[in-house]
């Protein structure tokens, strides 16, 4: 999770619009839509004021604190099973990138439950 997924979280929060936050800073719209599509890397001069927007610390604009990442894929009926949810003959595919042994370990418990139902 980059800063402009942790942006958009952080205006979805507060109930900001893309508009709002871009008055705020006094900057166009779509250069603040930019950073959340990530299209571009938010200026550093801008970074303090965002933390005071969104009334968090600096650091949390940029952590990554997601643990499980499933990207839907369905809709493209990927074939490979690549980038999230895929589907093949029949048969559901989830891919997920996993970044500790924590959450590792529920993963594996919710699919050892599901899949020894009788």
């Amino acid at each position: 999770m980059g800063v402009g997924t942790n942006l958009k979280r952080l205006r979805s929060k507060t109930k900001f619009s893309q508009q709002d936050i871009a008055d705020k800073l006094n900057i166009d719209r779509v250069t603040y839509a930019n950073w959340e599509s990530e299209m571009f890397d938010v200026k550093s001069q801008y970074i303090p004021k965002l933390g005071e927007i969104f009334e968090v610390e600096l650091k949390e604009l940029f952590e990554n604190d997601q643990k499980i990442q499933v990207t839907n894929n369905i809709e493209n009926k990927d074939k490979t099973g690549a980038g999230g949810v895929g589907v093949q003959k029949g048969k559901v595919i989830i891919n997920m990138i996993i970044t500790d042994e924590n959450s590792l370990s529920k993963v594996k418990e919710e699919l050892d439950k599901y899949l020894n139902k009788d």
